[in-house]
């Protein structure tokens, strides 16, 4: 249920697994809900496995923070061999790319849109979706990939509060390349209160750079200003490329969105059913994670779904379980660290906010946090997916 990175993944990894898939989308295409995008060499080797063109897929990026004097406070460390084999070790694209070259790997017949799914009940013997046009369809195994509001996370835990982070980030990309700037990196920069980023992309195989400002924002405010002029002005603050990116960037290029996400949950699976991606971790875009796990939630179940018998509740509930326990530490850690993030670059009070600068611009804190930790979970994600591909092809009993 959702036809986003999450969906696709799972319904691409399930069908390879042998069994049949039908992927319901709502709305009358599968469409991005947002432009920029960054990926992690995880999620790439994911794609690849399912079956979706990653040639040429992106910018590759080098990462590094910095503080709005250019003083480096962290560079993201990945081994010299997975930058090679993934062409870097962050990859910048856009959105639309993505979603075209995932739905280009779905067989034909399994996407279904216009399709909404109103309730979902389940027992012993199979699911059951009730669709908005009266119909109803018969499953053995129903999977929530529908976003932050999901309809399946409510209907097997309930609901549970958004977490408002009280943050908005504006982002936009230009294909100008007049502009002059620092290269094949992601940058993110900070002053006292405002995130400015900036990342090589590249969009069917064209060239360009996307970026975003971030700043605290009181989430029940309703934000009515000119989101181009905003941004202009939150990139004021930095020196450098960003703000000329800024200023030729096509307003209609522009885009904002709160950030908000759910506390992790304890158990994400019931009966016949579970979930995926936002529906189950939704992840601000400080971890620049959220479609890359997404992704990698698609990518497992499908592999350990191979080889189940998807008539016999106990196989199934075995297999659910087996598929969230290795990735409820991962994603929490991912979406608590991001959250974290988000509150002391952006909510300190104002007298700690120097002794905050001095910590991070002096110790090597941020450089253990961001720079070491983030690409060990990185390498051990490609290290769970090659021990899931080797399990997945005994479970067929295939080489391939």
């Amino acid at each position: 249920v959702g036809a986003g990175p999450a969906g696709m993944a799972t319904a691409l990894s399930v069908h390879q697994a042998g069994h049949d898939v039908a992927l319901f989308e709502r709305h009358p295409q599968a469409r991005p809900a947002g432009n920029i995008l960054n990926l992690w060499p995880a999620p790439i080797k994911a794609l690849g496995l399912l079956g979706v063109d990653t040639e040429d897929l992106g910018a590759p990026c080098a990462t590094e923070f910095r503080n709005a004097a250019g003083h480096r406070r962290v560079k993201v460390l990945l081994p010299e061999e997975i930058q090679r084999e993934y062409r870097g070790g962050f990859i910048g694209l856009l959105r639309p790319e993505l979603y075209q070259r995932m739905l280009a790997a779905l067989p034909d017949g399994v996407l279904r849109t216009g399709c909404e799914v109103e309730d979902i009940e389940q027992d012993r013997s199979g699911v059951r979706l009730h669709l908005s046009d009266g119909s109803v369809h018969e499953a053995d195994v129903v999977v929530g990939a529908d976003g932050i509001n999901s309809l399946v996370r409510r209907t097997l835990w309930g609901e549970t509060p958004i977490r408002q982070h009280n943050l908005q980030i504006f982002g936009g990309y230009t294909f100008d390349e007049s502009i002059p700037g620092e290269r094949g990196l992601c940058l993110i920069s900070h002053d006292r209160t405002v995130q400015g980023s900036v990342t090589e992309i590249r969009f069917e195989g064209r060239p360009g750079r996307q970026w975003w400002v971030l700043e605290a924002w009181d989430a029940s405010r309703e934000f009515t200003g000119d989101l181009h002029a905003r941004a202009t002005e939150l990139a004021a603050r930095f020196p450098g490329t960003l703000p000329a990116l800024v200023a030729a960037t096509d307003p209609a290029h522009v885009q904002r969105w709160p950030i908000r996400d759910r506390k992790p949950i304890k158990q994400w699976s019931k009966g016949r059913a579970t979930l995926v991606g936002d529906a189950v971790h939704p992840t601000s875009p400080y971890a620049a994670y959220g479609a890359g796990m997404a992704t990698e939630d698609g990518y497992f179940l499908g592999r350990r779904l191979a080889g189940v018998d998807l008539s016999d509740p106990r196989q199934i509930a075995a297999a659910l379980q087996a598929f969230e326990e290795p990735r409820r530490p991962h994603t929490a850690r991912q979406s608590q660290q991001a959250f974290i993030l988000g509150q002391v670059f952006h909510h300190a009070p104002a007298p700690l906010r120097p002794i905050r600068d001095a910590i991070l611009d002096h110790t090597p804190l941020l450089q253990k946090v961001v720079g070491e930790a983030t690409p060990g979970e990185i390498i051990k994600q490609i290290g769970e997916i090659d021990r899931a591909e080797a399990a997945f092809r005994a479970a067929l009993g295939t080489s391939v």
